[in-house]
């Protein structure tokens, strides 16, 4: 099997299913890696999920990911708006990154309209709740077979 697809998860996804679930939805982050993993081995892929309120502890599995996998798959939540750091990761590691979020960030609070993430990721994927996440991966592994 090929090297795993990395999906990293930032602040706060671990509250989903009970946080704004008129926001998010209700589905839990436990539901969204179940369903990840099983659209992943359907097409024969395997995925490395992790989750982090600790932006230093992203960096270090952005890094990680860098060397030990295939593509990221990143939902930086709040950290969208404010990391550099995050931005700077993604740029220092030679895998394709595609950018997915629950929400539309765009149609909401102006301060969300700005993404740093969305300046270093190959795309963005945004507005489709859980699904955001499988369009997600469908993406990276277009991006992996188009460069294979």
């Amino acid at each position: 099997m090929s090297k795993p697809i990395y999906i990293i998860n930032g602040p706060n996804l671990n509250l989903l299913g009970t946080r704004e679930p008129e926001i998010y939805g209700h589905q839990t982050l436990a539901d969204i890696e179940k369903l990840c993993a099983i659209a992943a081995e359907d097409l024969g892929y395997n995925i490395r999920f992790f989750q982090s309120n600790i932006e230093g502890e992203l960096v270090d599995f952005i890094q990680e990911a860098g060397s030990q996998g295939s593509v990221i798959i990143i939902n930086p939540a709040a950290y969208t708006h404010t990391s550099v750091a995050l931005y700077d990761a993604i740029k220092a590691v030679s895998i394709p990154c595609i950018e997915i979020h629950l929400s539309q960030p765009a149609a909401r609070e102006s301060f969300r309209r700005r993404s740093y993430v969305a300046e270093a990721a190959n795309g963005t994927i945004s507005g489709f709740g859980v699904k955001s996440y499988l369009l997600g991966l469908q993406a990276a592994i277009h991006l992996l077979e188009a460069s294979a």
